[in-house]
């Protein structure tokens, strides 16, 4: 499933190239496959390349966005991060990894809601994280 059905991201900042499931208003799962020629490698870091926790944890949020979205009752709108709780990371993501991203949404209302979700890659958990949003109109 193409995730830009649902998101209003397009590259360089659309995180996830294929939708594996999609539970609307509970959870959804995904993939995103670092090929090593993404625009933020060359500088993190040089050398040794790593991909940025924080665009693993906004990756993790278009998984729950999709979530939201897929929702008939929430089109039109537009979830925003609102924070990020409890972020642990485990593992470096690295040039050539496919990360497996899941989110669910554990609370959720008109005017916004918490998710929790993981990123992991060949079964190894890289990221962990609850993530809270508002639910802004589209325009």
């Amino acid at each position: 499933m193409d995730p830009t059905h649902w998101l209003p991201h397009r590259p360089p900042f659309l995180f996830l190239d294929r939708l594996v499931s999609v539970e609307p208003g509970v959870r959804a799962s995904a993939l995103w496959t670092l090929h090593g020629d993404e625009w933020f490698f060359p500088g993190h870091f040089p050398g040794r390349p790593t991909a940025p926790g924080v665009l693993l944890l906004e990756s993790i949020a278009q998984c729950g966005a999709v979530v939201i979205l897929s929702d008939p009752k929430y089109v039109g709108r537009l979830p925003l991060f609102g924070g990020v709780e409890h972020a642990r990371f485990r593992r470096q993501v690295l040039p050539g990894d496919t990360v497996s991203l899941e989110c669910e949404i554990t609370r959720l209302s008109a005017r916004g809601g918490r998710g929790h979700g993981r990123a992991s890659v060949d079964g190894q958990l890289a990221v962990e994280s609850d993530l809270l949003f508002i639910l802004a109109d589209e325009t």
